[in-house]
């Protein structure tokens, strides 16, 4: 497939600027929108020997523009042009997050992770619930972009593949939906590599995988080879990532590990309970580390009373720098996971993860 030159305009409306990304399904091009004004990505398929792909993908676009979540990009027009499909959808710029993590070095914040780790939850929560399912099946963090608002977005419905640029249908099966599908296999779960079929359960392997990855900043072990360390009688080559950062709690690191089962039926049953699990375990952290600060800080006081005390506020935590640049750190709000009333209760399930995305201007 010879790649679109720039300047050429497609439908009278959409004008290539240049070519911002590549598979085995096709293309994604960044375009003008000459009518409204605005840049799009235009992804471009070809599936002239093979009619099921073509009408999969069709089948899927026409999904997928019904969508309406704050996590997943809009998609405002699909078309043919001879023997090639598009897929006109809101451009999302800047770098993926799996990149930001190769340019920084270092593990995101926890408390940046579990903000996106919500709204992802969230997101696939409401993907799940339609009738049938809709399951994206390639998450990873190449597949995740942030807004300029700091907010999540969930990329690649409908294009998805695997690493080796081979694309596959998958039939509808019980608790899933046919479509064009493809996998990452450090992010997919067993029965999705044996190709046995996917249900709402393989998206919350691919969505852990990804935490465990933007939390320690090491990418997990496939699932094959865990298969096959577990049926040797080895270790999990995947290590829990509260050995591997100090900062991620054990309640946190154990959801994150469940989530990454390699057996299906010990994973999660869905995404809401994996939320409300993931809710708590930071919650009850952050209630954890609160108590440790206060009884250093009320030992401290005892053994120099002449001391001056201050007021110590816990909404505030110090987080990294993850601009490209030089930037010194800056303190960033972040408010807790749940409200005093509520962590007095017991953590109330139904409580969100706040998170002042305005007060981090140098996030990744």
């Amino acid at each position: 497939m010879k790649p679109l030159a720039q300047n050429t305009l497609i439908q009278s409306r959409y004008l290539i600027v240049q070519l911002i990304g590549k598979g085995g399904m096709g293309e994604v091009y960044l375009a003008v929108d000459q009518r409204l004004g605005s840049a799009v990505a235009l992804k471009r398929t070809f599936f002239a020997d093979d009619e099921m792909l073509g009408n999969a993908f069709e089948r899927e676009a026409r999904i997928l523009a019904r969508l309406r979540h704050p996590v997943l990009p809009k998609v405002s027009d699909h078309f043919g042009e001879g023997e090639e499909q598009f897929l006109v959808m809101e451009h999302i710029s800047g770098d993926d997050l799996a990149k930001r993590l190769e340019l920084a070095q270092k593990p995101f914040p926890v408390q940046w992770v579990m903000f996106w780790a919500d709204q992802l939850l969230d997101a696939l929560a409401y993907l799940h619930s339609h009738e049938p399912p809709i399951i994206h099946r390639d998450i990873k963090p190449q597949n995740l972009k942030l807004t300029d608002d700091n907010n999540v977005v969930l990329l690649d419905f409908g294009l998805s593949k695997n690493s080796t640029g081979n694309t596959k249908i998958t039939p509808g099966s019980s608790g899933s939906t046919g479509s064009v599908v493809g996998y990452t296999p450090h992010y997919a779960p067993m029965e999705q590599i044996r190709g046995v079929g996917t249900s709402a359960q393989s998206d919350i392997y691919s969505l852990s995988a990804t935490l465990y990855q933007l939390l320690t900043n090491v990418v997990p072990a496939d699932a094959l080879s865990r298969a096959d360390a577990l049926l040797n009688g080895s270790p999990d080559p995947v290590s829990p990532p509260s050995d591997l950062v100090t900062e991620i709690s054990s309640a946190v690191s154990t959801v994150i590990l469940r989530g990454m089962e390699v057996s299906l039926e010990k994973r999660f049953t869905n995404a809401r309970e994996m939320q409300k699990a993931l809710r708590k375990a930071y919650s009850n952290a952050k209630d954890e580390m609160s108590a440790k600060t206060v009884a250093f800080a009320a030992g401290d006081s005892t053994s120099n009373s002449s001391a001056p005390v201050h007021n110590t506020s816990f909404d505030k935590t110090e987080v990294m720098d993850y601009s490209p640049g030089q930037t010194p750190s800056v303190p960033s709000p972040v408010v807790d996971a749940v409200g005093a009333d509520a962590a007095a209760a017991g953590a109330d399930m139904e409580a969100t993860i706040a998170f002042d995305p305005g007060a981090h201007p140098n996030l990744p």
